[in-house]
């Protein structure tokens, strides 16, 4: 057997056995879908909230997730001058190893400035990072020594957005997925062992010819409250993510792998539209353009199930589900099921349960915790129409049956998924809170809960007692 191929098989072994330890091994857990794989953690939290089993200060500034994988957590930070990639004990949080990736990108816009936002992909003995400015890196899990690195703008053309790039790379068999978002480079495939290009991938303009917005398609009646002038304003007149000069644009999203119909494909909310790519060689499939705001801000990671795909942004766009389908020619088209005002979803993310779509519907203006029907995006209750639904805007993860709901100013809170009603079983103030927002998402990895504030990380206990 070639030694490539060696390697690879062994990596992906020691990845699927992290997994299988309810790790945490890349942005929104090992399925990508915000949802951890363990059992036997509380349901109910005392009035003080989980124990804290530890807490560490001296990561620098950032808004990046950590990421579980064999022991070890990883993430990213800016720590004085430089941006640095930094490997933990899962134990104790002790740091092992910090890399410095490249100079501090000086971000203008003051949201988010303090540092970078990626969570590692981990791989068996290799992570893949991406900076703020745009550098891509392969890093070694055991020392941090860079193996490779490339640059979205310098390599392909890319632009940077207007808050940074803030994607996670996608590790999919042989290749790394990230988006310069550049006129020929949309999305491109690299080589996760040479870091050398497989393909680029370019999103046809719709001026020009190519496939456009949202194709006719049954809406659910009255979907679409409210419309584009609601909270959060319609977003017109500015183009700073740069995917509005005639060009596909980067936003702020990370893709996921999805298999419909024997094929598998890349799936990214862009700039200016929800896509999908062909695996095998980046060639275009389809695109939505309804759940994209006009100022290019999505940030969301898209949601999938059984053919089905949903997007939502803020700044007066809200949400939309699509159908994949072949057409007559063997492509693939996305005709829109529905749209919905009422999930402009920001950058909390949303899960997907027993039907159900749970997520943060609210822009800069704040906003609540949703439910909603995910395939016909019936709203199943609202936390702003109610005000003992006491869930405001935030980031969500899944695990064991419950929701990890940390609101954007700090508190956490354990909610059980109901179409029927918000049933909260915990909440507790993290202490210590910096005055930036908390917008780093929950983390759930063997038994623990994990909470980012900027400099620092704070490890909770939440694994059900055995008696």
């Amino acid at each position: 057997m070639h030694t490539r191929t060696v390697t690879s098989a062994l990596s992906w072994a020691v990845l699927l056995a992290s997994a299988c330890a309810a790790d945490w091994p890349q942005w929104q857990g090992p399925d990508r879908n915000a949802t951890s794989k363990e059992a036997g953690l509380l349901k109910e939290w005392p009035k003080e909230g989980p124990p804290l089993a530890w807490k560490i200060k001296g990561l620098g500034g950032g808004y990046s997730g950590p990421s579980i994988a064999a022991g070890k957590i990883f993430g990213m930070s800016n720590r004085g001058e430089d941006e640095v990639v930094w490997a933990l004990s899962e134990k104790d949080g002790k740091e092992l190893w910090a890399t410095r990736l490249g100079p501090a990108f000086q971000q203008q816009a003051p949201q988010g400035k303090e540092g970078p936002a990626c969570t590692p992909t981990v791989d068996g003995e290799r992570l893949y990072v991406e900076g703020s400015g745009g550098d891509v890196a392969c890093l070694q899990v055991t020392d941090g020594k860079i193996v490779w690195q490339r640059s979205m703008t310098g390599d392909f053309g890319g632009r940077v957005p207007m808050w940074s790039y803030r994607e996670s790379p996608l590790v999919d068999g042989e290749k790394i997925i990230v988006t310069p978002g550049s006129q020929d480079a949309t999305l491109v495939a690299l080589d996760k062992l040479t870091g050398k290009t497989i393909w680029k991938s370019q999103m046809p303009d719709a001026s020009g010819g190519g496939p456009a917005g949202p194709t006719s398609g049954p809406s659910s009646p009255g979907a679409r409250e409210g419309g584009p002038g609601g909270p959060g304003g319609s977003g017109r007149g500015r183009g700073g993510s740069g995917g509005f000069d005639g060009g596909p644009g980067a936003a702020y999203a990370s893709a996921i792998a999805i298999d419909f119909d024997g094929q598998r494909q890349y799936v990214q909310f862009t700039a200016r539209a929800l896509i999908g790519v062909a695996a095998a060689d980046g060639k275009f499939l389809w695109r939505y353009d309804r759940p994209a705001n006009r100022m290019g801000i999505n940030c969301s990671t898209p949601v999938y199930q059984d053919g089905l795909v949903f997007a939502a942004s803020a700044y007066g766009a809200g949400g939309g589900l699509v159908k994949l389908s072949k057409d007559a020619n063997g492509g693939v088209k996305a005709e829109e099921v529905y749209s919905v005002w009422k999930m402009q979803n920001h950058h909390g993310g949303m899960i997907l349960l027993n039907g159900c779509l749970y997520g943060a519907n609210g822009g800069n203006e704040g906003g609540y915790l949703v439910c909603l029907d995910f395939k016909t995006g019936k709203i199943l209750w609202d936390g702003r129409d109610d005000p003992d639904h006491r869930a405001p805007k935030g980031s969500v993860a899944l695990a064991d049956g419950r929701l990890y709901y940390r609101t954007e100013k700090g508190p956490v809170l354990l909610i059980e998924p109901n179409p029927k009603q918000y049933i909260e079983h915990g909440r507790f103030d993290q202490p210590d809170r910096t005055s930036q927002p908390a917008w780093t998402h929950p983390v759930v990895a063997n038994g623990k809960l994990y909470i980012r504030d900027q400099d620092a990380l704070l490890c909770y206990d939440v694994k059900a007692s055995d008696k």
